[in-house]
C-alpha cells in the first residue's frame, strides 16, 4: 500500500468522537468568534489577533476550502465569506465534511449557546449521544431546592434521570479542585456537612460547586452507575491550575476503582499526555486521547499524535476533537487527526517496521472501534 493509499484509507473512515461540545447555534462576529479560538479570556498582544496562532493558521489552511475560499485565505475575507453563508448553512458544511459517524456530545458548558446531541445529528447526517456532566447535574439538583441531608439522594435520583440516554459521564474536577484529591469516597457524614455549608454559600451567589469532598461523592455516585468516566486532564484555560491536572495524581484513584470494571477516559492531557498514556498502559480500565490538543498544535499536530501512540496499547487510544462552539473546531479536529496518523503511520510502514495490513487497522482502532467497543454504542439506541 502506498503512501497515497493509506492516506485515502484514513481519510474515508467514519469517525467516533468520543467527546465533544456542540457547534456554536449563532453566527459569532469578530472578537467573539476569535475568542473561540484561544483558551484565554484574554485580548491578544496589540496589533495581532487570535488567530495569530498554529490553530488560527490551521484554520485558514484546511477550512477556508470548506467555505469555497483559497487555502489560506485573509482572515478577513474568511469571516466576510462566512457571514456571508450564514450560521447553518456554515455548520452544517464542517460537520458534514469532518466525517464523523457519530458525535458523542458532552451536554455540561454553556448548552444554551450550542447545539444539542439531537441538534448535532440533524445537522450533520451522523448519529449523536450525550455525555453527562457530573457538575453540572449537582448544581441542577441544588437549584431546585434541597436540603443537606437530602442533597445526597437528590444529587443520584437527578443524575439518573438526566443520564438514562446517556453512553457516559463526565468530571470536571480538575477545574473545580485538582486531581490532587483523596481517592476515598466521603462518609455520608461528610456529605451531609459540606453540603451545608456549600448550600449556604448559594444564598449568597456562590453556586458553583467547588467543594473537595462534595465533588469526590460525585465521582463515587458516578462509579456505581458504571458508565464510563471522562476526565478532564491537563491543558484549559486559566481556571484551572495546570500541575494540579497531571493524571499520575489521580493514580491512588484509578487504583481503588480498577475492579468496577468502570472505563476511565482521560481526555486531551496535553502536556501530560504522555502520562496519560503510561496510566493507559498499567491499567486495564483507562483510555486516553489527545484531542484539544490536536487543534491547538495545528502544522506541529503531527509530533502530539505521534506520541499518543508511544506506550499505550493501541486498544486504549481514541479521537476526539472536544470541540466547542466555532463548528471549524469540529472539522479541524479530524482532519488535522487523519493528516497526523497517515503521516505517522505512513513513515512506520515505509521503513518497513509496521505493514500497511496493521497501520490501516489500528486508524480504525483509534478512529472509530475503541469508541465503539468502550461505550457500547452498537447497544446503545
Amino acid at each position: 500500500m502506498s503512501a497515497k493509499e493509506l492516506r485515502a484509507a484514513v481519510d474515508g473512515l467514519r469517525l467516533v468522537d468520543h467527546h465533544v461540545h456542540g457547534a456554536m447555534v449563532r453566527d459569532p462576529e469578530g472578537a467573539e468568534f476569535e475568542a473561540g479560538f484561544s483558551e484565554s479570556p484574554w485580548a491578544p498582544p496589540a496589533g495581532t489577533t487570535q488567530l495569530d496562532s498554529q490553530l488560527g493558521f490551521a484554520v485558514r489552511r484546511w477550512c477556508a476550502p470548506v467555505l469555497d475560499l483559497p487555502p489560506r485565505a485573509d482572515a478577513a475575507e474568511y469571516l466576510a465569506r462566512r457571514r456571508k453563508l450564514g450560521a447553518q448553512e456554515t455548520t452544517r458544511r464542517f460537520l458534514a465534511a469532518s466525517g464523523v459517524g457519530r458525535f458523542l456530545v458532552e451536554t455540561g458548558y454553556r448548552a444554551d449557546q450550542t447545539l444539542g446531541p439531537a441538534e448535532m445529528a440533524a445537522v450533520s447526517g451522523a448519529r449523536a449521544s450525550e455525555i453527562v456532566r457530573l457538575e453540572s447535574v449537582a448544581e441542577a439538583a441544588a437549584a431546585g431546592g434541597v436540603t443537606a441531608a437530602d442533597f445526597a439522594d437528590r444529587f443520584a435520583s437527578t443524575l439518573d434521570e438526566q443520564a438514562r440516554h446517556a453512553v457516559a459521564l463526565k468530571s470536571v474536577i480538575a477545574y473545580r479542585y485538582g486531581l490532587d484529591f483523596d481517592p476515598e469516597p466521603p462518609s455520608l457524614g461528610e456529605v451531609r456537612h459540606a453540603a451545608g455549608q456549600w448550600l449556604r454559600r448559594r444564598e449568597t451567589g456562590e453556586a458553583r460547586l467547588t467543594d473537595p469532598v462534595l465533588l469526590r461523592h460525585l465521582l463515587w455516585t458516578g462509579v456505581d452507575r458504571g458508565l464510563p468516566l471522562q476526565f478532564h486532564v491537563g491543558y484549559g484555560d486559566p481556571d484551572l491550575t495546570l500541575h494540579r491536572c497531571d493524571p499520575s495524581l489521580m493514580t491512588d484513584f484509578l487504583g481503588q476503582i480498577r475492579d468496577r470494571q468502570v472505563p476511565v477516559m482521560l481526555l486531551h492531557g496535553y502536556p501530560y499526555h504522555r502520562t496519560a498514556g503510561y496510566l493507559a498502559h498499567v491499567f486495564p480500565h483507562v483510555y486516553f486521547d489527545v484531542g484539544l490538543a490536536v487543534n491547538y498544535t495545528g502544522a506541529r499536530s503531527r509530533a502530539v499524535v505521534a506520541e499518543s501512540l508511544e506506550v499505550a496499547p493501541f486498544g486504549k487510544v481514541l479521537f476526539s476533537s472536544d470541540a466547542w462552539g466555532p463548528a471549524e473546531l469540529h472539522y479541524l479536529g479530524a482532519v488535522l487527526w487523519r493528516r497526523a496518523m497517515a503521516s505517522v503511520l505512513g513513515e512506520w510502514v515505509e521503513s518497513g517496521e509496521w505493514s500497511s495490513a496493521d497501520a490501516v487497522r489500528v486508524a480504525k482502532m483509534v478512529g472509530a472501534d475503541n469508541a465503539k467497543r468502550v461505550y457500547r454504542l452498537e447497544e446503545s439506541p
